[in-house]
């Protein structure tokens, strides 16, 4: 398939993201053909900042289902637009977007399935707990799979869309990310990195830590 060629979309699930998301899309939209954002049940201006942007698609949960559940749905979402790859980034600009080019730059070069964002390779901005929480489930990712996963809990990725049918998630909170992981090492799907820069803003994390331990101690045993 050739990349110069192809349909490219991006995904970003969000949920009450309205000091952010405005930009994310605007910023995200000079690299794309189109934008799908899932709207997971926001109750805050989110929606109203972007429907009218250019190349935006919203597709809207009534209630907040999940990080997962909206991957899933913006998954169901580029197949029916007949998407050829697909980039997942989050709405609250901890991921941006000027890296986009280097992602499908990746996959030509390696002509990968799957491109990760790599922010490990630099670990200096993320918290204590965050740096310590990656390098253990890339690390028990690693194990389980037999793939090299350098970071596991990075949701800016590419995707070959072809490919999507074989990583739907089952899991609807946040370890929908790692399960991903799991089905594309046991499908042999290839899987590429990009480093990018760790970026944190003033934004509150909606992961819930007991949650996402569950959550990914779930992942480990499928």
């Amino acid at each position: 398939m050739g990349i110069t060629k192809s349909k490219i979309c991006a995904l970003i699930p969000f949920y009450n993201e309205e000091k952010f998301i405005e930009e994310t899309v605007r910023k995200t939209a000079n690299f794309v053909d189109l934008i799908v954002a899932v709207n997971d049940g926001s109750t805050d201006k989110s929606v109203e900042l972007i429907k009218n942007q250019e190349k935006i698609i919203v597709v809207n949960h009534e209630k907040n289902l999940g990080k997962g559940a909206a991957i899933k749905t913006g998954f169901e979402k580029a197949l029916k637009l007949n998407c050829d790859l697909l980039i997942t980034l989050d709405a609250d600009m901890q991921h941006n977007p000027d890296y986009i080019p280097q992602f499908i730059e990746k996959a030509k070069e390696e002509n990968a399935d799957l491109v990760i964002g790599n922010r490990r390779w630099n670990v200096s901005g993320m918290p204590p707990h965050r740096r310590l929480s990656n390098f253990l489930t890339s690390k028990l990712l690693t194990i389980k799979t037999g793939a090299k996963i350098l970071d596991s809990q990075s949701g800016y990725r590419l995707f070959r869309c072809g490919k999507l049918p074989l990583l739907f998630p089952k899991f609807t909170g946040f370890e929908a990310e790692s399960e991903i992981l799991v089905k594309a090492a046991r499908n042999n799907l290839k899987i590429s990195f990009v480093n990018i820069p760790t970026i944190y803003n003033d934004n509150k994390s909606k992961m819930k830590s007991v949650q996402a331990i569950i959550g990914f101690i779930k992942v480990l045993f499928i």
